[in-house]
């Protein structure tokens, strides 16, 4: 590949697998946590939109709308209208630092039940909220659930999918967040009339809560949780039912004993140990991976949707049902990464995702300054209200074929046992500080940036997208004990793992 990129065949270990019932099923449950996330990023923009909800908690909204001299960049600028958003965020960030931790030692599926008890109890705060402080306390419950089930599904899936099929049933959380971003717009849309929608759009977040939480109950952890955890008999058993009974689990299973011990042979796993030389290239993927995924722009797109919809001249109905659209378009895209990741690779999706994002940010950009002025003061047709709908069709298809579900991937898959948990840890946790910092500033950067702001993010995409070309190599297929190998075999990361690569003696 070009730009010092390679393909490698995966080393045969002879523990590849199949894709088994069991393993189907266990996957989609897990993957189910999801739901929470993008439930939250589809209900939070759509409420602000509501008047019921803005004359409850931010009536200056309301006035600026109402103004006859209006700058349509500058309606929904409030730092406590951003504060409901970012505040989850925060708390997402400093559950997600912990989870580090507390998955390691009560293991994936019981944080991820975790997770899903704490976002129902936000949830339901939320739904009943009659102030701002209550309202912000529910988001920070529900920001702790999210932190720890983003921490924990992603490592899950790809220790319990076969190598050969990991980044395909990886996206599968993905794919999740996506049905709960199309559900909420959904929920927002038939609500929003009635006084109470809001209380309603909130509170039905306890439903996503409640399928995951009960659904993890029926699924066992990872092998190499349990084997990390010393529970040899139920990794045995949680091999044999994902493998098939038909299998011989026990050579695998003696695999991953293997390298627990080794791991565990290095001291006990401290938090440093991630910053050794050798650890260098997955310790800048799990920074730069998460940090540019944000940098895309989209999760603002997804939070402020409505908002921006609305200040372009669609109106509240059309602003909702703009916003379903793109919930729509991103879960079908989802569907297309998972059907070509493990075919075409990584690099592949993340290029051409970066390439056709970089190009409607543009568009978009070009758009909004012809037709509404610089100041933003001229009103914009419903047709070219529509085209910047189309435009950020194409943006959301490119994200969700590659940066949404690979930014998820590919830190799951790259760290070795002992640092796993520790590497998943930063990776979620630059993502959430990404999150915070942007939907904080999102609504007032757009205030003063004007159609500048969709440039802002188009730098970053070209930058990202050079990022990978030159420095990512491929994780296609490769077991996970076997990642090592793609490092010691590329132009720029190798002079960091020779030792490493010296003592497996590879070439």
């Amino acid at each position: 590949m070009a730009g010092g990129g390679f393909a490698i065949d995966a080393p045969s270990n002879g523990f590849d697998g199949k894709i088994t019932l069991s393993v189907f099923i266990t996957c989609i449950v897990a993957a189910s946590s999801g739901l929470i996330f993008g439930y939250d990023v589809g209900i939070s923009g759509g409420v602000t939109t509501m008047v019921p909800f803005l004359k409850k908690f931010f009536p200056d909204i309301l006035k600026n709308a109402a103004r006859t001299e209006k700058d349509m960049y500058c309606i929904y600028d409030s730092q406590m209208l951003t504060l409901f958003t970012s505040s989850l965020y925060l708390a997402a960030l400093v559950s997600s630092l912990a989870a580090s931790k507390v998955t390691a030692t009560m293991g994936r599926r019981n944080t991820i039940m975790l997770g899903g008890a704490i976002f129902l109890v936000g949830a339901a705060i939320n739904g009943g909220s009659e102030n701002i402080a209550m309202l912000i306390f529910g988001r920070i419950l529900l920001g702790f659930g999210v932190g720890f089930t983003s921490q924990a599904t992603p490592l899950y899936l790809s220790e319990i999918a076969p190598p050969k099929w990991r980044g395909g049933f990886n996206t599968g959380y993905e794919f999740f967040i996506g049905i709960g971003v199309v559900a909420a717009n959904c929920i927002n849309y038939a609500t929003a009339k009635h006084t109470w929608g809001w209380r309603l759009s909130l509170g039905l977040a306890v439903v996503p809560a409640a399928v995951m939480t009960i659904g993890a109950f029926l699924i066992t952890d990872t092998p190499s949780s349990l084997v990390e955890r010393g529970h040899i008999d139920q990794a045995r058993k949680s091999l044999q039912k994902i493998r098939g009974s038909s299998i011989d689990i026990e050579p695998e299973l003696e695999e991953l004993t293997k390298w627990t011990q080794i791991a565990k042979s290095v001291q006990q796993e401290s938090f440093m140990t991630i910053f050794e030389r050798q650890y260098r290239p997955q310790l800048i993927m799990a920074f730069a991976i998460p940090f540019f995924q944000q940098l895309t722009g989209i999760n603002i797109v997804a939070f402020y949707a409505p908002n921006l919809f609305q200040s372009v001249g669609l109106g509240n109905n059309g602003a909702l049902l703009s916003a379903i659209i793109l919930g729509l378009v991103n879960l079908a895209s989802i569907l297309v990464s998972t059907a070509f990741v493990d075919r075409f690779g990584r690099r592949f999706l993340f290029i051409l995702g970066g390439i056709l994002m970089l190009i409607c940010l543009i568009a978009v950009s070009a758009l909004l300054a012809l037709v509404t002025g610089v100041d933003g003061t001229k009103d914009i047709s419903k047709a070219n209200a529509i085209l910047v709908l189309v435009l950020l069709c194409f943006y959301t298809a490119g994200f969700a074929s590659s940066w949404g579900p690979l930014a998820w991937l590919i830190p799951s898959e790259i760290f070795p046992l002992k640092i796993r948990t520790t590497g998943q840890s930063i990776a979620v946790g630059v993502q959430f500080i990404c999150l915070f910092v942007l939907s904080q500033t999102f609504l007032t950067m757009f205030c003063h940036f004007k159609f500048g702001a969709f440039l802002f993010y188009a730098f970053w995409v070209a930058v990202m997208t050079l990022f990978i070309i030159f420095f990512l190599p491929e994780t296609k297929g490769i077991a996970l004990e076997s990642m090592y190998i793609i490092w010691g075999k590329h132009w720029f990361w190798k002079r960091f793992v020779k030792e490493e690569v010296d003592k497996n003696n590879l070439p």
